[in-house]
């Protein structure tokens, strides 16, 4: 069980790069780690694939801290121990109990994510036994350390069954196994409800510019229908003008047919009034042809005014409906954004 002091990298990407301390609250672990370890009387840590504490020791003994680690050659075996016990537990993904060289039980409780390994739970340093104190002093030697002083050590470390033991491995296991599946759903759950949050909150901002643009629409349609049918007035008072050069065009019509009349009575003397007087009958004539054809593009503009009026009263009853139905639209999303957020906060609760 190393002491190594590890960075604690947050981060989430997926479950196949997640790192044991980006879905597990450290603080939490830490304090059940202790409660736990205190309440059995076993030492614990938490360590990441690379066997790097994530936590701190929690009720290490004196025999192992102080002498068994506190040697080189001590540090070098319970490390290799360490490598075994981690290695089983990874092969059987379940907790391995397992005998250290220094005679004390530890075990190791693999910590899984979605069927991969992301750490483990490491403790022990009990005994499962009665120690012979002659095989302890042979160790003592072997490390280099003060036999009597290793013994003294060793009088201070708990004996527990080995079944309880294996009950409490596996105790932990469970516990930490739930709680990095549970802390991991959460993660997702969070990233979830913020993508959520954001997408709704764009989408109501995109309906509340419908909305508006619906408005504007309607606005610039009821601005249309009022010039067309000022086109329509004016239309209306052309063919009024159009009626009165009709009128003078019947009389100048009349007047040059008068003066025909005076002309032919007054002779070689009114030869020359005679053609103007013809002249004035074909120019009214001619008036009266072009107000006529006038009179015809005038009806037809009015035609088409009428029915650009009424094609445009029905795209103003159409885009008024269009911005009630984008205002429900726009009501019901407020009320998905309201959910969103409740979700968002639920989310980042701990």
């Amino acid at each position: 069980m190393s002491t190594k002091v590890v960075d604690q990298s947050q981060g989430l990407d997926n479950s196949n790069t997640v790192k044991l301390q980006d879905i597990i609250d450290m603080d939490f672990l830490q304090k059940f780690q202790d409660t736990f370890a205190e309440s059995l009387g076993v030492a614990s840590i938490t360590v990441d694939m690379e066997g790097n504490p994530v936590t701190k020791p929690s009720n290490f003994t004196r025999f192992c801290m102080e002498y068994t680690r506190g040697s080189k050659t001590g540090l070098a075996r319970c490390m290799e121990c360490d490598r075994k016990g981690g290695e089983e537990s990874a092969r059987t993904n379940k907790p391995a109990i397992y005998d250290c060289h220094a005679g004390l039980v530890d075990f190791g409780a693999p910590i899984m994510l979605e069927g991969r390994q992301i750490g483990s739970i490491l403790g022990g340093q009990v005994l499962t036994s009665v120690p012979d104190e002659f095989y302890y002093r042979k160790v003592a030697q072997e490390i280099g350390v003060d036999p009597d002083e290793y013994i003294a050590a060793l009088r201070e470390v708990k004996q527990i069954s080995r079944k309880s033991l294996e009950s409490a491995a596996t105790m932990l296991y469970l516990v930490a196994n739930t709680l990095s599946k549970t802390w991991y759903q959460q993660h997702k759950l969070k990233h979830m409800a913020g993508l959520i949050n954001d997408s709704v909150i764009q989408i109501s901002a995109t309906m509340e510019e419908l909305a508006a643009s619906a408005s504007d629409v309607s606005n610039n349609q009821n601005t249309l229908n009022a010039e067309i049918q000022n086109v329509n007035i004016v239309s209306g008072k052309i063919n009024e003008v159009m009626d009165f050069i009709k009128e003078i065009a019947d009389e100048t019509r009349l007047l040059g047919l008068n003066a025909a009349i005076e002309a032919a009575r007054a002779g070689d003397a009114g030869l020359g009034f005679g053609v103007v007087a013809q002249e004035i009958r074909k120019l009214s004539g001619d008036s009266k042809q072009t107000v006529g054809k006038i009179k015809e593009f005038t009806t037809i503009i009015q035609e088409s005014v009428n029915k650009t009026v009424t094609m445009g009263q029905a795209t103003s009853v159409t885009v008024e409906q269009q911005a009630a139905a984008i205002e429900e639209v726009t009501a019901s999303i407020q009320e998905v954004t309201t959910m969103a957020e409740q979700l968002h906060t639920m989310a980042n609760e701990k």
